[in-house]
């Protein structure tokens, strides 16, 4: 389900003109799983967490009108993104 947010998220940017938007791609990929590599239990549960019962946990990427929740969770030493969603 992340990858196809990402992919619906740069067909829309590609359809409003934002040529960007698969470089753009390829750099939130990189840095959100730089990000999550290093320390993923530094991020805060999600609000939805408790409702489903599970370890869930957000990131929060981008800054301005352009910030996206990466939704994941950790079982051993493995983050598995589950979401990524337009905040």
């Amino acid at each position: 389900k992340a990858q196809r947010d990402l992919d619906e998220s740069l067909t829309w940017w590609s359809r409003h003109g934002k040529a960007a938007a698969a470089e753009g791609r390829e750099r939130f990929v990189l840095e959100v799983i730089g990000t999550l590599e290093h320390d993923p239990h530094r991020f805060p549960a999600a609000d939805e967490a408790s409702e489903l019962g599970i370890d869930l946990r957000v990131m929060l990427y981008g800054r301005r009108r352009q910030v996206y929740r990466v939704l994941f969770t950790i079982e051993d030493n493995v983050v598995s993104i589950h979401r990524v969603r337009h905040a």
